[in-house]
């Protein structure tokens, strides 16, 4: 059974199995709505149901009570039960690119960190991933369930897809990954996910503020960048970690600073304490930010990491001046106790 799902104020109509969040029905037929982590915490795929019902398999938590009151919904994991008319956010054309499962060889496990390992995916010599700089891809794995993390790598280098993980001690995946994982095993994956990507049609400064594995997009949307020879404003980096070993490609952000001329590298410690070595700033990532940066009404933000780094930033930066509407953002919500 499926149901007809009209989307206003575009009125565009798509079609969900009854099995089937609206956000994945969308996806897959080609209507770009707003979303994230697509698992319910992040609440950037909030929309208003007008008419008709959905369900839950589990409760989201990025949506309140009240919100709930008031007819709203979360659409990575509302399901249909009836026709639906919801009103919600459409984002900007992908050029077409859609999710796609593709079979990937794990080519090469690299240590960046004592707990970050690199991951390099082949694809099939026949297959090739569109996206933009900055999304995401998911592995499915045996049992059904699924694990997000950030491409690392610019759309040009599509042939290797590149991921940063964090070791989530007693994940099943990560466990996995940094225990017995090997090169050659072959991999189910499906992408390109997410809304962050960079805005070409906004003309202000960009700030990119990255926390922990968080960098991960950030390199890819600046090496992209870079290879069209598009870094025509100011941009500021920020890298929060806890310690300077978590700056695992710390030299690569400073060769960006040193050749770039547009390109300032501001890395940033929370525990840094103890390290008397440590020159450069310390603190919360966003507390350094608001350091430098009174006014944001002129700059436009890229922001990925943690959930409370994320909601930090941008409560902070709105308050100073920044438009909602130029602050985007990933919150790694989806990796919280399931990696």
């Amino acid at each position: 059974m499926s149901f007809q799902i009209s989307i206003q104020p575009s009125n565009k109509t798509i079609f969900c199995e009854a099995d089937e969040s609206i956000l994945n029905a969308a996806l897959h037929q080609g209507v770009q709505l707003a979303y994230g982590c697509r698992n319910g915490a992040c609440g950037a795929c909030r929309g208003k149901i007008l008419a008709g019902r959905v369900r839950y398999q589990e409760a989201p938590l990025g949506l309140s009570e009240q919100e709930k009151q008031q007819g709203y919904a979360l659409l990575c994991c509302a399901i249909a039960e009836t026709d639906i008319e919801v009103e919600c956010k459409e984002v900007a054309s992908l050029n077409g690119i859609q999710p796609k499962i593709y079979p990937v060889r794990v080519e090469l496990l690299e240590r960046l960190a004592p707990d970050v390992m690199s991951m390099f995916l082949k694809l099939p010599s026949n297959e090739q991933m569109k996206f933009h700089a900055g999304q995401y891809i998911e592995f499915i794995l045996q049992d059904g369930s699924r694990r997000a993390f950030s491409l690392a790598n610019p759309p040009h280098m599509a042939q290797m897809l590149e991921l940063h993980l964090r070791h989530v001690p007693g994940g099943v995946f990560t466990d996995y990954v940094f225990n017995q994982l090997k090169a050659k095993t072959i991999m189910r994956i499906e992408g390109p996910f997410g809304n962050f990507y960079l805005r070409e049609e906004i003309p202000h400064p960009i700030l990119m503020v990255a926390g922990g594995t968080g960098f991960a997009p950030i390199k890819a949307m600046i090496e992209d960048l870079l290879q069209h020879n598009k870094i025509q404003v100011p941009i500021k980096l920020y890298w929060g970690a806890r310690t300077q070993t978590d700056l695992y490609m710390h030299k690569l952000a400073q060769a960006w600073a040193q050749h770039i001329p547009q390109l300032q590298y501001i890395p940033v410690l929370s525990a840094a304490d103890d390290d008397s070595e440590w020159q450069g700033r310390r603190g919360m990532v966003h507390q350094a930010v608001l350091q430098d940066i009174q006014d944001f009404a002129n700059w436009q933000v890229y922001c990925c990491g943690a959930p409370p780094m994320v909601n930090a930033c941008q409560t902070s930066f709105i308050a100073q001046g920044l438009k909602p509407e130029h602050f985007f953002s990933d919150a790694f919500s989806y990796a919280v106790s399931k990696t």
